[in-house]
């Protein structure tokens, strides 16, 4: 479909008087029930003193997102950072945190790559297709996850089987070429209850060096489309020996390529060359090729056995991750490859009615393996074994919840480490007051030793996470809190732009804010949420942290115009940020700080039948021209439409 027939479709997705009206949101001024906090099921009024996000199916379905970057950057707490459109690298701060603070879950399994710089996780390749929730907590949990939950914790939790047979399919496309095509199927049969889905999305792109950027060169530097094709297929299998034993399976597959542009002299361009002795020069006549293929696996199998007071879980676990670069040329340049296998066990115990104890040990290989194709030899081959025990208690007496834990992990590299975490709350009436603190460490990554920009004098860092909040249930429809928090980081890592070195910053890095929201439903059919994040970040000269804002505004609504109907948006304003040291622009004049920006999106579905759902949105309403990195483009008023059939 053209740009005209799109326009014709979200204008009368968004005026029609029988519009789509998708489910409410569950945790919408009520209760959701969350597993990522404690590692147990619970209501989030039942976690103790977390800060918990919960994204349910119903908003993720709303907002026609593609990918899990996309639905976070409007969460409370997280500041996203690409390098450019679809499938770019991205960087993901929970509460002014490096990205290596946080770890990211697929259904429990952590998808943080080792062969990364920092042991990140990759977020540009993880769509939204066959998810059922994510779940966000903020806060230290390194006593339950270990290494990289230092700032916080993302679950994403994807569709499992149940009832009849169901089944769907569907197609989307919009603006720069892009088009999806995904379905799936899911149910339960006797014992064994299974989902599986596969999608396709594939977008044309546009340059990832900003051609509305008039601080950085153009004349055909700006002028190559960057490309971006994502296959996902996800699934889930499980089979009940008896009512209170059973198999639990899931995987992810993810097959995906994105053209990327070159950087040089501060800024980013189509293609540079070096010309001695002047340095690098833009190239808009040579070969535009460079690009990036990446597989991602994710699998776990897990046997459960839940009594009435005991419950045990055997699980083994898997991901591996492999990337390859291609520069302009065409030609293969290297190779990462980063795998994890973890096998383990957990135990839980109802002692009373108001008190379990749970019980967790594992066993972990990390393997990074670099292959250099312009040397032709691996550079790094390393791997490193990790074990832990830890223990935790949950009981609740009258209003008091309170959750406290202790963890031990053995490092094959650095011995041993002890982590602990108390979070409690109290509720009084309608107010629930709550705090946590977490004590966690980092272990530096396998590129941090060994690459030619490593050290293998680095030690983990150590860290200490505290905070307090307050919300308050004004009536039935109307809920608002505030969340201050407090991190300090020490032995941070940090690149060493005099040494060109990975190196401890000496000192201690901060971060502190408060987090708030209003979240309201003056009328059944209408929902209204907003929060401010305020976060304040120092490193040990007390300077600012790079491409974290400072204040960050966020608006969402949601109105159910119809039974068959509804439409929404989401409003954001984020501050201005301070950039990298090294962006400059043409004239070598440092760029220094990043310029504030407002994004409205619009979104809207409507059901011809039962079985039949259109959808679109706009995605930048005004055509804000903004950048979350310097030099690097960011998508300008988008519009897509799609339709999704239920079989």
């Amino acid at each position: 479909m053209n740009k005209k027939v799109f326009l014709v479709v979200m204008a009368a997705l968004l005026s029609s008087k029988g519009l789509l009206a998708e489910e409410q949101p569950k945790h919408f001024t009520g209760e959701e029930t969350v597993v990522t906090a404690t590692k147990t099921i619970n209501s989030i009024s039942n976690a103790g003193g977390a800060s918990v996000t919960v994204i349910t199916s119903a908003e993720i379905r709303a907002s026609g997102k593609h990918t899990v970057e996309d639905i976070l950057k409007g969460v409370a707490g997280i500041d996203v950072s690409a390098n450019g459109g679809p499938g770019s690298m991205t960087s993901l701060f929970i509460r002014g945190g490096d990205a290596k603070n946080t770890l990211v879950l697929i259904d429990g399994v952590p998808v943080n790559d080792p062969a990364t710089t920092n042991r990140t996780a990759s977020l540009s390749n993880l769509t939204l297709d066959n998810v059922e929730k994510i779940e966000v907590v903020r806060g230290s949990l390194s006593v339950l996850y270990g290494s990289n939950a230092t700032a916080g914790v993302i679950n994403i939790l994807t569709k499992k089987g149940d009832g009849p047979l169901k089944s769907y399919a569907g197609i989307e496309g919009g603006a720069y070429g892009t088009y999806k095509i995904n379905g799936g199927v899911s149910g339960k049969t006797g014992k064994s209850a299974y989902s599986l889905a596969l999608a396709r999305l594939k977008s044309d792109g546009f340059s990832f060096a900003d051609d509305r950027n008039q601080r950085i060169p153009h004349s055909g530097n700006t002028s190559e489309n960057d490309g971006y094709e994502n296959t996902t297929l996800s699934g889930s299998y499980s089979y009940d020996f008896s009512p209170s034993s059973f198999l639990e399976t899931t995987f992810r597959y993810t097959d995906a390529s994105v053209r990327y542009d070159e950087s040089a002299n501060g800024y980013t361009g189509d293609r540079f060359n070096y010309v001695w002795p002047t340095g690098y020069i833009a190239d808009p006549t040579g070969l535009k090729e460079q690009h990036n293929d990446s597989r991602q696996y994710v699998a776990r199998v897990a046997l459960k056995n839940c009594g009435k007071t005991l419950g045990s879980t055997f699980f083994a676990q898997l991901t591996s991750e492999e990337r390859s670069d291609f520069n302009n040329d065409g030609v293969k340049t290297n190779t990462f490859t980063g795998k994890m296998q973890e096998i383990g066990w957990q135990g839980d115990m109802q002692v009373t009615a108001s008190n379990m104890l749970t019980l967790g040990l594992s066993g972990k290989n990390e393997s990074m393996n670099y292959h250099d194709y312009v040397w032709g030899a691996p550079l790094i081959d390393k791997s490193v074994l990790s074990g832990n025990i830890w223990l935790q208690d949950q009981w609740s007496v009258d209003k008091l919840k309170f959750v406290a834990g202790v963890r031990y992990e053995d490092h094959e590299i650095f011995g041993s480490k002890v982590t602990a975490r108390v979070a409690p709350s109290y509720r009084i009436g309608e107010t629930t007051v709550k705090a946590s603190y977490g004590t966690g460490f980092l272990a530096p990554s396998l590129y941090q030793l060994y690459s030619d920009y490593g050290s293998q004098t680095l030690k983990p860092e150590t860290s200490t996470g505290v905070d307090a909040g307050i919300e308050h249930r004004f009536r039935e429809n109307l809920r608002a809190g505030v969340t201050w928090f407090r991190s300090v980081y020490d032995d941070r890592i940090d690149f060493d732009m005099v040494t060109w070195k990975y190196a401890q910053v000496a000192g201690s890095s901060k971060s502190r804010g408060i987090e708030s929201f209003i979240e309201w439903r003056p009328l059944d059919a209408l929902q209204l949420a907003l929060n401010y994040t305020h976060n304040k970040t120092e490193d040990p000269l007390g300077l600012q942290f790079v491409r974290r804002p400072e204040n960050k505004v966020g608006f969402t609504g949601r109105y159910q115009i119809s039974k068959v109907a509804a439409i929404g948006g989401g409003l954001q304003w984020v501050d201005e940020r301070k950039e990298v040291a090294s962006a400059k622009d043409s004239s070598g004049t440092a760029v220094g700080k990043l310029p504030d920006y407002v994004l409205l999106n619009l979104n809207g579905s409507y059901n011809l039948s039962e079985k039949v759902e259109l959808y679109g949105r706009i995605d930048n309403v005004f055509n804000t021209w903004y950048e979350e990195a310097w030099g690097y483009a960011t998508a300008g008023r988008s519009v897509y439409a799609g339709i999704k059939i239920a079989f």
